[in-house]
């Protein structure tokens, strides 16, 4: 099955839009697995566990694995994922955008070795940069829209030829770009009217979102914006929601009110 498919199935039998994001910081795992030479992996899979009934997908962070050299636990956490909850979707979020040849290597890199049924891309060195991505027919590729980090209207703002750099992009990921039909956009909760005009252009593409829960973006205005095929990603909210040897359990709470909280957004409109 194909990534777009996986996830419209995803969304059908979880009833969430919730993407739970796997950033492990070393710093603050709980105490009791400090010291162990799998601690990350043993942090994250209890976390997958606790909350894959209310998410409809998981998105690992690489730079999070490769910094504590823990690469190998990040490819079996993904083959713990697909084990244990088959057919929930793993975006890496890797952020990748280099010219052909290295991406054909990030392709592997993404989609053999760590067998991720998605990947983020940053588009800004254009469409032949992301061809070896869209090589792999049935697997997502999520492109740099719209970012929730203020500083991304630096460059994302600007004025290219009548309309913002971020729209352009919106544009032609719904069009000429979708040449494998599993490409989607990543735009952030944190901009509400951007958010609702990047959908007004890609039209149903998927929308990784990220930004609620520790950087503050809104639930209902994320949800009035985006409307259901929406990713929607919270990490430190969930992953540090408790401490110590509960700290699964608070998870899986943080992630049910997450989930119900986005439920009601989309009864209301």
């Amino acid at each position: 099955m194909d990534f777009v498919s996986s996830l419209q199935a995803a969304w059908q039998q979880s009833e969430s839009m919730l993407c739970v994001g796997l950033d492990p910081d070393p710093s603050r795992l709980p105490a009791h697995l400090s010291g162990r030479p799998d601690a990350v992996l043993a942090f994250c899979r209890e976390i997958v566990d606790a909350t894959a009934q209310f998410a409809c997908a998981f998105k690992p962070q690489i730079a999070y694995f490769a910094a504590a050299r823990a690469e190998d636990q990040l490819e079996e956490l993904i083959g713990h994922v697909h084990r244990a909850h088959p057919g929930k979707p793993v975006i890496l979020d890797a952020k990748r955008g280099d010219i052909g040849a290295t991406a054909e290597q990030y392709a592997r890199e993404a989609f053999e070795r760590y067998r991720a049924d998605a990947v983020t891309v940053n588009p800004y060195m254009g469409f032949d940069s992301l061809e070896p991505w869209l090589a792999w027919r049935d697997r997502g590729v999520i492109l740099l829209c719209r970012t929730s980090n203020p500083g991304g209207s630096d460059l994302q703002a600007l004025d290219v030829g009548g309309e913002r750099l971020f729209e352009r992009i919106a544009r032609l990921a719904a069009g000429p770009w979708n040449t494998s039909g599993q490409l989607g956009l990543v735009v952030g909760a944190t901009f509400p009217a951007e958010l609702a005009r990047v959908r007004a252009i890609a039209g149903d593409l998927p929308l990784l979102v990220p930004g609620i829960g520790a950087q503050g973006g809104d639930v209902e205005a994320t949800v009035r914006a985006g409307g259901r095929r929406m990713i929607v990603n919270s990490s430190r909210a969930i992953l540090y929601a408790g401490s110590g040897e509960g700290f699964a359990a608070a998870a899986a709470a943080a992630a049910r009110a997450t989930r119900d909280a986005l439920r009601k957004a989309l009864a209301r409109i």
